[in-house]
């Protein structure tokens, strides 16, 4: 082999050891597209950290005109991210001494109002119930108004994480001008 050939031979060498210490473009295309694919907002990241997951939960009702005797039903919900990690989807399902009850509720981010929104939907009743939400603290805070059998009706619902793997949700309710009473208190335990 003459010097030429030698010196050629190394210039492909050095050539094919580029190449193929190289990502691949498929990889490289692959890695952009991951960087180019937005992450969750840092409150929707806080709030998948409190209710990803499947639940088991309590229902405990107080005496009130829902349920003028109390009561408590059991049921199971279950939360996992929606598109790209922007909302939480939640199906639950409950069923006891108070009712069978079944729905699902959204929560998201709203950086415009800088505040978390809840959109419940349920078989007790048709439309849905638009909460408006904060952390208060540790407490997850969602309160909303809403009109039914000519009455204005005012919800607060607070929910914390009670210990590792339970939360607790306090649902308050009450009338234009009076005070709010406890609707229902769930305790829920996250499966492992």
């Amino acid at each position: 082999m003459n010097l030429s050939n030698a010196a050629k031979l190394c210039i492909w060498a050095l050539i094919g050891l580029t190449i193929f210490s190289q990502e691949s473009p498929v990889s490289v295309a692959r890695a952009q597209e991951q960087d180019n694919v937005p992450k969750a907002s840092p409150e929707m990241q806080h709030l998948q950290k409190l209710y990803l997951g499947t639940w088991d939960f309590t229902e405990t009702y107080g005496k009130t005109s829902f349920s003028p005797n109390g009561g408590s039903d059991v049921g199971v919900y279950t939360s996992e991210p929606g598109p790209g990690g922007n909302s939480i989807l939640n199906r639950f399902h409950s069923k006891g001494s108070v009712g069978e009850f079944e729905g699902m509720l959204v929560m998201t981010w709203d950086p415009k109002d800088k505040a978390y929104k809840s959109y419940v939907f349920g078989n007790a009743s048709p439309g849905c119930v638009t909460q408006t939400g904060q952390f208060e603290g540790e407490d997850l805070v969602f309160r909303s108004e809403f009109a039914t059998e000519g009455m204005k009706l005012k919800m607060r619902n607070v929910t914390r994480l009670a210990e590792a793997g339970k939360i607790v949700s306090e649902q308050f309710i009450g009338t234009e001008g009076a005070a709010e009473k406890l609707l229902v208190r769930v305790e829920a335990k996250k499966r492992q």
